[in-house]
């Protein structure tokens, strides 16, 4: 066995406490390497007594290694442990102080997890697991007042572009509430909706107003009652990084220099503030001179926007906030948002908006998810065309899972894209059948699914601001069949538990070959995935003994000849099938 390749750590995503009475443990190894694995594990106040040894399972894969996982319910919250490992005749055991071909006397020198505090515990809500969120760009969305549109309105439809406008508000949403619950989502991701020049309200003028463009507080309030009544989730778009260029404490600055009083709200780096060879004298997001960065750290700014973050959860009632450009704003500011609004709303849901490896927010103390761009990278990838096979796309998925405890992959903010990003059907040439492959796999996947407006009728465009097109809503102008395959889909979740927190696993996933098969099951419910990634008929097989297979969406019965399951499928096809297990 190749030792070089072995690790575990004591703490984040390798050993965490899963609930108030269960640990998880990680191991990685070279991959292919280690036949099987043992947690010994113990008290370590009285080690005989209570004694375990608990197998590891291989449940994910990368190019280079091989991921254990187990489940250890100690006797007393707390637990002394090593890892025994085993291929062929060799066997090593794993402690904190090194490998070795003996086990050592334990404890002295094992691994160990202190105990399990309660207050320690990283809860994200537990209707994130249920929830099918729908990303809403209101401006873009539907125009339902058009006494509210902003002056130089363009007619609806029209192309977009960065500085024109359409005239959607909050009382378009109102108006197509049916829409949505007709669709079956239940959680709805609003971009910013506080006052702002720009169409798409990343430049934040005043963040206790709602843009009158959209409407006021009171027509918010009753949006989010309403949604409320009807079974939908709202969560709205926290722009805490940066302000407008016309934010009156900027203004203030600009105008008295070091004199003004907000001097230290921003990361001033030289006065007067200006620009000079196209880079601001003050930091921004981006180079963008008009929107100028918070200094989060200045207890005054974090007064401000802490209070923010309080007053739409207590007096307008949303259930969640989503957090721009969260991983360049301080971890301190953080740990001390997440501490307001959970005193606020325990079940609020916290999506941060981190496009690389989140670790270091989602361990309990700030965030309960963040917008998971590497699984749309890998998953349009994927499914676009020709290049990667299953194994390299097993791989990848196998190194996402890994990345963060159990809990964070149950309400990971999965998405396929967004309004910064080009639509999904233009992603995939416009292909139907491959964007099908993409929500098949988005909607039978661990974490928290979310649709972008429109891609269920079939909106295409490029990059921001191609992707942010007005919401069609002309029947004869929607792709009718696409948006029956996405209510099929979406029903299909909401109904099984299994596809929202069971477990996951690729059966199916080879070198040269892009078909695969994936299994999520739980004590209920068993469900095999089966996709034909390639623009050729196929039949693939896998070993099934047991004969009560049925498919998911038509409920025909599906039966193994000989102990294999022989499933035909059409050119990038797709079947779902499922058996249950315990009513």
């Amino acid at each position: 066995m190749n030792r070089e390749a072995f690790y575990h750590g004591t703490r984040s995503n390798w050993a965490y406490a899963y609930d108030n009475r269960t640990i998880h443990l990680r191991v990685r190894t070279q991959r292919d390497d280690v036949e099987e694995i043992a947690v010994i594990a113990s008290d370590k106040y009285d080690w005989d007594t209570f004694y375990q040894e608990i197998p590891m399972a291989k449940t994910a894969s990368d190019s280079m290694y091989d991921y254990w996982e187990a489940e250890v319910v100690p006797s007393y919250k707390r637990l002394s442990y090593c890892f025994r490992l085993s291929a062929g005749s060799e066997r090593l055991w794993m402690t904190e102080t090194g490998i070795h071909s003996e086990q050592p006397h334990p404890p002295g020198g094992y691994y160990a997890f202190p105990y399990i505090h309660d207050i320690d515990l990283f809860s994200p809500p537990a209707w994130a697991k249920d929830a099918i969120f729908y990303q809403i760009f209101p401006e873009r969305f539907a125009n339902g007042d058009p006494g509210n549109d902003p002056e130089g309105v363009q007619p609806w439809g029209g192309k977009p572009e960065r500085e024109n406008f359409f005239g959607g508000d909050l009382q378009g949403v109102l108006d197509h509430l049916d829409y949505l619950v007709d669709l079956g989502i239940n959680a709805i991701y609003f971009t910013p909706v506080f006052k702002s020049p720009s169409n798409h309200k990343y430049d934040t003028l005043d963040y206790t107003q709602v843009d009158p463009h959209f409407g006021d507080n009171a027509l918010l309030k009753k949006v989010v009652a309403t949604c409320r009544e009807r079974g939908i989730r709202v969560m709205l778009d926290a722009v805490f990084n940066h302000s407008a260029l016309e934010f009156p404490a900027f203004q203030d600055v600009k105008a008295k220099g070091e004199e003004s009083a907000f001097a230290d709200w921003f990361h001033i780096n030289e006065y007067p503030v200006a620009v000079k060879n196209g880079i601001p004298t003050y930091d921004t997001f981006g180079f963008f001179e008009g929107m100028p960065k918070f200094n989060t750290a200045n207890p005054e700014v974090k007064k401000y926007l802490l209070d923010v973050a309080k007053y739409w959860i207590e007096e307008i009632g949303i259930d969640g906030w989503r957090l721009d450009v969260a991983d360049e704003i301080d971890h301190r500011f953080w740990r001390e948002f997440r501490q307001v609004v959970k005193a606020a709303n325990p079940e609020a849901y916290i999506v941060g908006e981190v496009w690389n490896d989140s670790l270091m927010w989602l361990l309990g103390d700030q965030f309960d998810s963040v917008m998971n761009y590497p699984f749309s990278d890998k998953v349009l990838e994927f499914f676009s065309g020709p290049g990667m096979d299953g194994h390299s796309f097993a791989s990848s998925m196998g190194f996402l899972l890994m990345r963060y405890p159990k809990q964070a992959n149950e309400v990971v903010f999965n998405l396929l894209c967004s309004h910064d990003t080009p639509r999904v059907l233009t992603r995939v040439g416009g292909d139907k059948r491959r964007l099908k492959l993409c929500v098949v796999f988005l909607m039978t996947y661990m974490g928290t699914p979310c649709i972008f407006y429109g891609d269920e009728v079939g909106l295409q465009g490029e990059g921001d601001p191609d992707c942010r097109q007005c919401m069609e809503w002309h029947p004869d102008m929607q792709d009718r069949e696409l948006l029956d395959f996405y209510k099929l889909l979406i029903h299909l979740r909401k109904e099984n538990r299994a596809l929202r927190e069971g477990s996951f696993r690729f059966l199916k996933a080879d070198y040269g070959d892009p078909c695969i098969i994936y299994e999520r099951i739980d004590a209920h419910t068993h469900f095999t995935i089966w996709m034909n990634n390639t623009e050729e008929r196929v039949t693939l097989q896998h070993p099934m003994v047991a004969e009560d297979w049925r498919d998911a969406l038509s409920q025909e019965e599906v039966k193994p000849a000989d102990g294999v399951m022989h499933i035909e499928l059409e050119e990038l096809g797709y079947r779902i099938l499922y058996r249950t297990l315990k009513k």
